[in-house]
């Protein structure tokens, strides 16, 4: 029997030499799980007490209703802390519903954020690299020379596909009812060729097409639709609970209730077509909430490493404007101390804009589906929440946002 407990002490203290030595090894290992950050508590971070809203920032808001037709929900938090939320306004004015605070925004071009986090994560992991060429995955792409860090930061001088495929569509008299897939507009892309606007990483030139091939891109390295890897790789570590993928080319009517209304007026409700198949560019449907979660997933480090996320708000461009530039699916707004990280969105009735303010930790998304201008009033939201004026022409020249 002593030789049995002997044996037994052993192996025992073998066994904690292991587990101490493997612990060790963990603790070292940045992807390891010891070292992972722990999921967001995102119950308390979306916790609001409307009789604690803060009064300044409603008044602004009604006023902004009021006089100049806001419609929409907005969300505005400070350091970690929701201090102002509302629905504001009609989801379908036609039907006369009513909007909510877990309303599903068509998300336009707020999409490309997401986008850009997904491919670094690819790249994070291995699966391509920023210099790769869209020819090593799609080889009958008509296009030289064209690397992700430049559909990143368009700067590939692609064509627009919007213009392009609608084109297309009205010329041969295709159904314009079903949406097209990212498959099937890369096809066409090889197909017809369409002219480029300039040569690649000649200039900067926004343009949907840089992230729709991105998404593409996503599509062919993961071997998943870009639905599923967003929502399993981005939507559900952020706790996003509210925000899904939405294609034409697989819904008949897209599952959510807010309907864009264009040219500033009720009567002109705009209904998705196939130009609402392609994803990547847009095609993400979220809420306020659920992007301020965003917000915090990547400040947590839970998305991608710091040092990555870091390199996405990198100034890739020229400065326009002198404060004004694009990163890797960022817009940014620098001045002496102070960065703002941010994105608008505008696409069939819909219009967005989603501030972060990365030195002082203020959050701002607004969401709208009546497209008329109010989002280009918010000067005084902007000085009572202790946010830079992110607009173009309050520091020089007379820029504007509308290029999305």
């Amino acid at each position: 029997m002593r030789f049995v407990y002997r044996g037994i002490f052993l192996a025992g203290v073998s066994f904690v030499f292991l587990v101490s030595c493997s612990s060790k090894a963990n603790s070292g290992n940045p992807n390891s799980t010891n070292s992972h950050p722990p999921p967001l508590d995102t119950k308390a971070l979306l916790a609001y007490d409307p009789s604690h809203a803060d009064k300044q920032i409603d008044d602004f808001m009604q006023e902004l209703h009021r006089t100049r037709g806001f419609n929409g929900n907005v969300l505005v938090a400070k350091h970690g802390k929701i201090i102002y939320e509302n629905a504001i306004g009609w989801a379908d004015y036609l039907h006369r519903k009513e909007l909510n605070i877990n309303s599903q925004f068509e998300l336009a071009s707020v999409t490309k954020t997401m986008t850009g986090t997904a491919i670094l994560m690819l790249m994070e992991q291995g699966k391509l690299s920023l210099n790769d060429d869209v020819k090593k995955f799609f080889p009958d792409f008509p296009y030289d020379g064209v690397t992700i860090r430049l559909l990143l930061t368009h700067r590939s001088g692609m064509m627009n596909y919007v213009y392009f495929t609608d084109d297309l569509y009205r010329a041969e008299h295709r159904d314009e009812r079903k949406g097209i897939s990212n498959a099937q507009e890369m096809a066409l892309i090889a197909q017809y060729k369409p002219h480029p606007f300039n040569q690649p990483d000649k200039r900067f030139l926004y343009n949907n097409s840089n992230f729709m091939v991105l998404g593409s891109i996503i599509e062919k390295v993961t071997g998943q639709s870009y639905a599923d890897f967003m929502k399993s790789h981005i939507f559900q570590p952020a706790g996003m609970a509210h925000t899904a993928v939405y294609s034409k080319a697989v819904y008949d009517k897209i599952p959510v209730d807010v309907v864009g209304h264009d040219r500033g007026q009720w009567r002109y409700s705009v209904a998705q077509n196939f130009l609402d198949g392609p994803v990547g560019d847009k095609g993400i449907y979220s809420t306020v909430g659920d992007l301020y979660l965003f917000d915090r997933a990547l400040r947590a480090g839970l998305l991608l490493k710091p040092a990555t996320m870091d390199s996405a708000y990198v100034p890739r461009n020229p400065m326009l404007h002198g404060h004004f530039s694009y990163g890797y699916g960022w817009r940014i707004f620098e001045a002496p101390g102070q960065q703002v990280i941010y994105h608008t969105g505008w696409w069939h009735g819909f219009r967005h804009i989603f501030l972060r303010d990365i030195k002082d930790d203020i959050t701002i998304v607004l969401l709208t589906n009546l497209s008329n201008g109010s989002l280009l009033k918010l000067d005084d939201l902007f000085k009572i929440t202790g946010m830079p004026v992110v607009r173009k022409s309050a520091y020089k020249g007379n820029g504007d946002t509308s290029d999305d």
